[in-house]
């Protein structure tokens, strides 16, 4: 059996359909491939063919950290739940919305049952981190499902996650805003291959506290035209810095949880 090759040339978008929930005796195939396949694309990526399985309501969202058994069973990664040992990554995004809602290269949230899901391994890749650390290789748990850390100096008791590079510790690029509009246009020093991200926080002249990103709107050759925020700008302003937290490019070299802090 033949598999796609190439993923997508934007980081966060995995164009690969989350497939389910399967339910026994349904008539719906799954899982489509067998688990633990690998998927290649460019700029070294790699994403590892996984099972999760959800008791309850969940929203994945770009740049998860997920953890898996020998057995290809996908987990969201905590500091409580990591298993030294097991190797981890990032979900990038869906590409459809199996159940309830979602979209490109975005959130997607599904309801209680069995997925199968490609998760990012190797290669440039959205995470979602509490604290970075530019060109450190070494980031950690923390206590949020999905979300991981990379401070100056390890913590106490979290699992430290091995083969993790981040390129900075925060994203800023230059915007146009508009008063009472939610769009940020005329975007400068950003590249579409490393981000900003969907769900990202970000601040600015004119940026309500609190304020992410929703969507981003490309090109057809690729180029980021324009950002939407969860909330409109209070200002109008040109050549606005704005900078975008919370979910950075990292360079994932087919990390591990390699110890316990």
């Amino acid at each position: 059996m033949s598999v796609a090759s190439i993923q997508s040339d934007r980081l966060g978008a995995n164009p690969f359909v989350v497939e389910g929930p399967i339910v026994s005796g349904s008539g719906i195939p799954g899982p489509n491939f067998s688990l633990g396949a690998v998927a290649g694309g460019d700029r070294e990526s790699e994403w590892v063919y996984c099972q999760l399985v959800l008791a309850s309501q969940t929203t994945l969202q770009p740049g998860q950290w997920f953890q898996w058994t020998r057995d290809y069973v996908a987990s969201l990664l905590t500091t409580a739940a990591a298993v030294v040992g097991q190797r981890c990554g990032v979900f990038s995004g869906a590409a459809q919305p199996p159940t309830l809602t979602g979209g490109p290269v975005g959130a997607i949230t599904l309801a209680p049952g069995t997925y199968y899901v490609w998760l990012q391994r190797n290669g440039q890749a959205p995470s979602q981190v509490a604290t970075a650390t530019a060109a450190l290789v070494t980031a950690e748990t923390t206590t949020t499902a999905g979300q991981a850390s990379a401070p100056a100096s390890a913590t106490a008791t979290t699992k430290a996650i091995a083969n993790v590079n981040f390129a900075a510790a925060n994203q800023t690029f230059t915007a146009t805003t508009v008063n009472g509009s939610n769009l940020l246009t005329s975007l400068s020093g950003l590249n579409a291959g490393s981000g900003p991200f969907i769900g990202a926080a970000v601040s600015g002249t004119g940026i309500s506290g609190g304020t992410t990103i929703a969507g981003i709107t490309y090109s057809p050759s690729g180029v980021v035209q324009s950002i939407t925020l969860s909330a409109n700008a209070t200002a109008n302003g040109t050549g606005i810095t704005i900078t975008a937290t919370g979910v950075l490019e990292a360079t994932l070299m087919r990390p591990f949880l390699s110890k316990v802090n």
